[in-house]
């Protein structure tokens, strides 16, 4: 049996931008992302998001930016926004690709839902994944994230999302209904 390493949750702080970035693209892109099982470098070249996009999340006051420390290291981090006055979008989740597999992923997503309902007092959570993702979205699915058959296009020409390294992606919806 895994033992779950204790995590200390906190909203992100403006000094933390850059090792988020760093994190955040290291758990999607590039060659070290592929020591994890939640890359994207074989669909995406290109950066997953950078530092002032990061402060700028930080800094909004409309986003609430999770991070996850494990004895003072930086391990996960999330994105929590209102979608509407019932849901609250969750994205961005990211562990780093050596702690993978431990259940950190787990326990980022649970405390982002409890951050969706006491921050944006949402009843539900939605998010995106690419829809070729079939791994990623079984595993949130046993999470209790349910497809709703909505389809939403991947920003192929907008290179803040990354470079496209195969021809056709697109995003579906996933949808959980938070327990009160």
């Amino acid at each position: 049996m895994t033992t779950l390493m204790k995590l200390k949750f906190q909203p992100a702080q403006s000094h933390q931008a850059g090792a988020i970035a760093d994190l955040v693209n290291r758990a999607y892109r590039g060659e070290v992302s592929k020591l994890g099982w939640t890359t994207e470098a074989d669909l995406l070249d290109g950066i997953r998001t950078s530092p002032s996009a990061i402060s700028e999340i930080i800094n909004s006051g409309d986003e609430y930016l999770l991070t996850a420390d494990h004895q003072g290291e930086l391990v996960g981090c999330c994105l929590i926004s209102r979608y509407s006055p019932t849901d609250a979008y969750v994205g961005m989740v990211s562990v780093k690709p050596n702690q993978q597999g431990q259940q950190l992923g787990r326990q980022l997503l649970a405390q982002a839902e409890l951050v969706a309902q006491s921050h944006f007092k949402a009843t539900h959570t939605r998010m995106t994944v690419i829809s070729v993702r079939a791994e990623l979205i079984a595993w949130y699915e046993r999470r209790g994230y349910i497809q709703t058959g909505e389809r939403e296009p991947f920003p192929m020409d907008d290179p803040r999302f990354g470079i496209p390294k195969v021809s056709f992606l697109e995003f579906i919806v996933l949808r959980k209904q938070l327990s009160l």
